[in-house]
């Protein structure tokens, strides 16, 4: 795996405004919500959020994370800290396919910029999902894989 020299978290702009006033982490909350409400500004005032990660159940938008599939200090180790501006900000907002997750805060925290040879998530049931998910964002932007995290994406698989 390569090196965080030179990674700043403030390099992959995030939450861009991606549709109207909504911003990419807006968007997730909403489709990721059950019941969701938001105001003229696209903050949510009201729903709730399941997070895959653990299994809870979350009724405070200011307790749910958006989760980067890969992480983004993950990401900059293992190829991106090669790429563009412009490339590392689509890649932290992509809502095209499984980067981005509303999760328990606590869950996302819990993972902070492991990778899955050091962290899967807690519920079992999501784990082979999880495992594809990692696998599709990480060959969509070329990222490299140790031959640890390839061990552990292939026994999450297994679980399938």
């Amino acid at each position: 795996m390569g090196s965080a020299t030179g990674y700043d978290r403030n390099l992959f702009r995030h939450w861009i405004s991606v549709q109207g006033t909504c911003d990419a982490r807006e968007m997730v909350l909403a489709r990721d919500g059950s019941g969701v409400n938001t105001d003229s500004a696209c903050q949510p005032t009201s729903g709730s959020w399941y997070s895959p990660y653990d299994g809870v159940t979350v009724t405070a938008s200011s307790s749910v994370d958006i989760d980067h599939m890969v992480p983004l200090a993950h990401a900059w180790r293992t190829g991106a800290a090669s790429w563009t501006a412009a490339r590392r900000e689509q890649f932290a907002n992509d809502l095209s396919g499984p980067q981005l997750w509303a999760v328990s805060a606590s869950s996302n925290r819990s993972k902070g910029d492991r990778a899955p040879d050091v962290w899967s998530p807690p519920r079992a049931a999501f784990r082979c999902v999880y495992a594809r998910a990692w696998i599709r964002v990480k060959a969509t932007y070329a990222l490299t894989v140790s031959s640890t995290e390839r061990t552990a994406l292939t026994t999450m698989l297994n679980t399938c």
